[in-house]
């Protein structure tokens, strides 16, 4: 097994190993951490677990190290065996019994998964260029595109995080890992075909789009989608790959054109993780409609959106999510000379070396946490602050001086918080309080800012503790400043929070917006 083989399986069985034990072993009571090594018992199989703890993190997003091994008995008394190192299909084989057995209900699909998911990190690690072959030579920009470019290993608490449906070929020529960069391909769209808002033809005009025929407009959609799904009316021109290159972000169906500043989230149907990543017709016309209210919601001075102003498909069932199309605004205006933007999960994915870890975190947490506890709890505005969803800006010192907030899809609107629905939002964007409340918990505080803490832990053993007491500080602030709402007031006298529980989503094979949530300890709270 080459060097690539082997850290792609461990990773992969450290990801099953930690959704395991915070998605079903904590909750059950069948999982412990003592002296460097967490213990997981499979109740149903009767079989023991363990692997070493880099790090202990208070959100049960622990860094692991070494193998994951099973606890094989040799003697006639159970209290006797040996450990054994277990790979990942090995693991994911124990871990589908212990489901099949817990709930009653087989997924024949997720060991395969697993493998496969494994299977695409080795392959990343072997063939991804050392240096990105398409620089644009903007020091900022270029920094950026790699920070979208860099998550090889994908997300850390999902058991499958690298699976995708779709051909090897079209992963590999499309995948942002390897640095790719290409041209959209683009439709003429008869003009009675044409569905739409927004100033679409002034934005894809930076593009440099090809000139369509009379009577026609033109669609850009990512080259992968029209293999998947040609185009089936006779009306529908191709024009083919043309205009300004783009390269694929973290999303991977969302391509940035640097030369333009400009972000076209396409449709594509390749299921990636748990979802299948197209724009369904709700969802293009939510993202002009949020656009337009969220231009009134006030956000503190750093703090920005990129909006989703205009949106274009075609008007006929079944290829208005394959074609649709939305057009995001870019990272340059909101840009200071010697900024740099990164991806927030990019700063997440290894340790974060910075000079005062505590100071750093200040800033940080000062810029995001008021911006979206009062986009919430004044404006009824749930942004789905996760660590994949934010831009983070940093000044000449690599301190953070900018958040930009993006992905209208996971925008949503806190209905109990709304004197009235606004108009042209649809439905599918309300929530109630108590997914609000969830969403806010978990995208926030569980995968942000657990995800960036832990960061900044793995480069400064021992700070985390008083990173959580820094947040602690700015949330009792929040709270004093909006005169003490009890979803704040909870948090802070401890409730538990909550973490998407990504494996069982996926064990259960159900839509994402059903994904269960699981509880951990919250380490800014006081329980006292």
């Amino acid at each position: 097994m080459g060097t690539a083989d082997r850290v792609a399986d461990l990773a992969a069985a450290h990801a099953v190993f930690g959704c395991l034990l915070r998605e079903v072993a904590a909750p059950d009571g069948e999982a412990t951490i003592e002296g460097g090594t967490a213990r997981v018992r499979l109740r149903h199989l009767d079989v023991l677990l363990r692997c070493a703890v880099d790090r202990v993190s208070p959100v049960g997003a622990h860094r692991y190290a070494g193998p994951v091994q099973r606890l094989t008995h040799t003697g006639p008394s159970a209290r006797t065996g040996t450990w054994e190192n277990l790979d990942a299909a090995g693991l994911a084989t124990l871990l589908a019994d212990e489901l099949t057995a817990r709930t009653g209900a087989p997924n024949d699909e997720f060991v395969e998964q697993v493998l496969a998911s494994r299977d695409t990190v080795t392959e990343l690690l072997g063939t991804r260029p050392d240096r990105d072959p398409t620089p644009t030579g903007e020091p900022a920009v270029d920094a950026y595109v790699d920070s979208e470019q860099s998550l090889v290993l994908g997300h850390p608490h999902h058991p499958a995080p690298k699976w995708r449906t779709g051909d090897g070929e079209g992963w590999r020529a499309y995948a942002p890992e390897l640095r790719t960069a290409f041209r959209l391909h683009w439709l003429a769209v008869p003009d009675d075909l044409v569905a739409g808002a927004g100033p679409f033809d002034a934005l894809v005009a930076a593009l440099d789009p090809p000139t369509p025929p009379p009577g026609h407009r033109v669609l850009p959609v990512h080259p992968w989608q029209l293999s998947l799904v040609p185009p089936v009316d006779g009306r529908l021109r191709d024009l083919g790959p043309a205009g300004a290159p783009v390269r694929p972000t973290a999303s991977v169906r969302t391509l940035y054109a640097p030369d333009a500043d400009l972000f076209v989230k396409a449709s594509l149907h390749v299921r990636i993780t748990n979802c299948l990543r197209k724009n369904a017709r709700y969802e293009l016309t939510g993202a002009v409609a949020l656009t337009h209210l969220l231009a009134t919601v006030p956000l503190p001075a750093g703090v920005g959106l990129l909006a989703e102003p205009a949106y274009r498909t075609v008007d006929e069932p079944g290829a208005d999510e394959a074609y649709g199309t939305i057009l995001r605004t870019g990272l340059r205006p909101h840009l200071r000379p010697g900024e740099t933007p990164l991806l927030a999960a990019a700063l997440a994915a290894a340790p974060l070396r910075v000079v005062d870890p505590v100071d750093w975190w200040r800033a940080y947490v000062e810029l995001l946490v008021p911006a979206v506890l009062r986009s919430w709890l004044v404006h009824g505005v749930v942004h789905e602050a996760h660590l994949q969803n934010v831009v983070v800006v940093l000044d000449r010192r690599r301190r953070p001086v900018g958040m930009l907030l993006r992905d209208l899809e996971g925008v949503k609107l806190d209905s109990a918080r709304l004197p009235a629905w606004p108009e042209g939002v649809p439905p599918q964007a309300r929530y109630g309080p108590l997914d609000a409340q969830r969403r806010i918990a978990y995208c926030l505080f569980v995968n942000h800012l657990g995800g960036i803490s832990g960061a900044l832990a793995d480069a400064s053993p021992r700070v985390e503790p008083e990173l959580w007491r820094t947040l602690r500080e700015v949330v009792e602030a929040v709270c004093a400043d909006l005169d003490d709402p009890p979803e704040l007031r909870a948090m802070l006298a401890g409730a538990p929070l909550v973490a998407k529980a990504n494996l069982l989503v996926r064990w259960h094979r159900d839509a994402d917006r059903h994904a269960p949530y699981v509880p951990v300890p919250n380490p800014f709270g006081d329980p006292r």
